[in-house]
């Protein structure tokens, strides 16, 4: 098994030319067959987790997300980056706490959000913002933890592309090694974005089919592509369809989608090297 450095060496190295894939596991299982297919890293999603618990997105409890991400860390031996969404905490000298937790966790990356689970005021004021990414880039100094600032003022719906720019440039100053604003779909603002904040990398979200590529987000600049929630809702597809099919007219048929039993378990001794 590799170090917790050389996993952080080599997720520092993946941003520093061309633009990989960061697929989002939800589970061990499905983390261990991301390594499998040979991806170079993966990301944590916090949606993908939660609805695995029967809970909406942003209602895991702190510890239990960080135990989650040790699993994922411990199940592989690739690169991690922990979806740690606000810190868990709006003070700076508590979301730097969280974040020092979650380095010892062993991740390579981790990002920092925005947005407070607060309906009335969802975004933090810009300058608290950048606070808290002061704090946490002053928490994992010396760990080779890469740490990605996350503007969400379009997921949210409370700001233009210049303003979640004009976060970016800031969160790049406080000491964000590559910035994040999930939400923009199309090639024109996500190129303003890259541009804005190079050469720091950028992580572009493509969460659906339809829209951009690997091709494109390369095209644009970007470093780094992560698909958030959407393999987890993908597996989530099929289950609801079969569940309903099932209970509303007692038949099986979209069940021919799903993975056979001798595949998966065949996987999984390979990967055990089970004999």
């Amino acid at each position: 098994m590799k170090s917790i450095e050389q996993k952080r060496a080599e997720f520092r190295k993946l941003h520093e030319s061309g633009c990989f894939a960061l697929p989002n596991p939800w589970d061990i299982g499905s983390a261990k067959y991301l390594q499998h297919l040979g991806f170079k890293a993966i990301a944590t999603t916090s949606a993908g987790f939660a609805f695995s618990r029967g809970l909406p997105d942003g209602s895991v409890k702190r510890d239990d997300m960080l135990a989650h991400i040790r699993d994922l860390v411990d199940a592989t031996d690739i690169p991690v980056n922990a979806d740690f969404e606000n810190g868990y905490a709006d003070d700076p000298n508590w979301c730097a706490e969280n974040a020092r937790r979650c380095a010892e966790t062993g991740v390579a990356g981790l990002s920092i959000e925005d947005a407070a689970d607060r309906k009335e005021s969802p975004l933090y004021d810009v300058d608290l913002a950048v606070e808290r990414i002061h704090a946490v880039r002053d928490a994992l100094h010396g760990t080779g933890v890469l740490l990605a600032g996350r503007a969400e003022g379009i997921l949210v719906g409370r700001e233009t592309l210049d303003q979640v720019i004009k976060r970016l440039v800031k969160y790049s100053e406080a000491g964000a090694d590559c910035l994040y604003a999930p939400g923009f779909k199309d090639r024109d603002s996500n190129k303003a974005i890259v541009e804005a904040v190079a050469p720091k990398p950028v992580n572009v979200l493509i969460g659906g089919s339809g829209g951009l590529t690997m091709r494109d987000a390369a095209e644009l600049g970007a470093r780094r592509v992560s698909v958030g929630g959407a393999f987890a809702r993908a597996g989530w597809g099929v289950f609801i369809r079969s569940a309903k099919e099932l209970m509303e007219k007692g038949t099986f048929d979209e069940l021919k989608h799903a993975a056979s039993y001798d595949e998966l378990q065949t996987l999984f001794r390979s990967i055990q090297n089970i004999d």
